[in-house]
């Protein structure tokens, strides 16, 4: 069976001018190429014109790397920021995961039946739980403790490992710790966390607790960026379920985790399919 052609994916972003939508597709078309998908967006406060663009390069073509370095010098050209992908290559992603292993399945399952375009490449845990589990998928699992004192040892011992596998995305699937900024800086690479509340609301620990306090009529779960201020970083995708009253903290756990899987994956998709653009605290979603 031939493999499908490989396209090219282009998210842009920049200050907003006029005729930028017909240079873009102009270039494209001037090349050979033939446009898949394009979908753009205008922050009229910001003033900043963002677009996703997907399109399969000439016949001519043999190397999408070199019609993907042309494409970046044109878009410097137009004062515009941009990040390419082609669409076969994979990204390696790394899975951080404390106990609860609903989220940690979730992906598992996502990247077995292609719905997340990724090679899930280790596990790093602080605790030996789903060691099993994951060995069982093939998978490296590295058990690293982590403590107040041992957490800068902790974090080194965790970069040389995504160093070693090439990883490009972390994934928080309930990590129960808190990454600091430099282990971020030193990454240098997009970190998914999941909270397990609709963020602002409720950072931190015990989220459903404090909402079962606080007499919430609906509960949520937040897919973010990973920064170094807790539970701050900007927003991928949210859902919520409405609760009353009669609601016990069992159950607004029970029916969160469905919500944390859910938007969990819906959010790694989007990454891996390259439909995020990220600017400020906020993001633009070409969902």
């Amino acid at each position: 069976m031939k493999r499908p052609k490989d396209t090219i994916i282009a998210l842009l972003h920049g200050p907003d001018k006029r005729g930028l939508v017909a240079r873009v597709s102009g270039w494209i078309f001037e090349r050979g190429g033939k446009i898949i998908d394009a979908d753009q967006h205008y922050d009229r406060v910001e003033e900043i014109f963002f677009q996703r663009i997907e399109w399969a390069p000439s016949d001519e073509v043999s190397d999408c790397r070199e019609e993907t370095e042309e494409f970046i010098k044109f878009a410097g050209e137009l004062n515009m920021q941009v990040v390419c992908r082609i669409s076969s290559a994979k990204q390696r992603v790394a899975i951080f995961v404390s106990r609860y292993d609903h989220c940690f399945h979730e992906l598992f399952l996502g990247q077995n039946s292609g719905e997340l375009p990724c090679e899930i490449a280790c596990v790093i845990s602080n605790h030996p739980d789903l060691m099993e589990a994951t060995e069982g998928h093939g998978v490296a699992f590295y058990h690293i403790p982590v403590t107040p004192e041992t957490r800068r040892k902790a974090e080194q011992r965790q970069l040389e490992i995504l160093w070693e596998y090439g990883v490009e995305l972390v994934v928080m699937a309930r990590y129960m710790q808190i990454l600091s900024e430099t282990f971020l800086k030193e990454f240098g690479s997009p970190v998914i966390n999941i909270h397990h509340s609709f963020l602002p609301a409720f950072a931190g620990g015990n989220p459903y607790r404090k909402a079962y306090q606080r007499g919430v009529k609906l509960i949520g779960a937040t897919a973010h960026y990973a920064t170094a201020i807790l539970d701050d970083g900007p927003i991928i995708q949210q859902d919520v379920h409405r609760v009353s009253h009669r609601r016990t903290v069992k159950d607004l756990i029970v029916l969160g985790r469905m919500l944390e899987r859910r938007v969990l994956l819906q959010a790694v998709r989007w990454h891996l399919e390259h439909r995020i653009l990220v600017y400020g605290r906020k993001t633009v979603v070409f969902d």
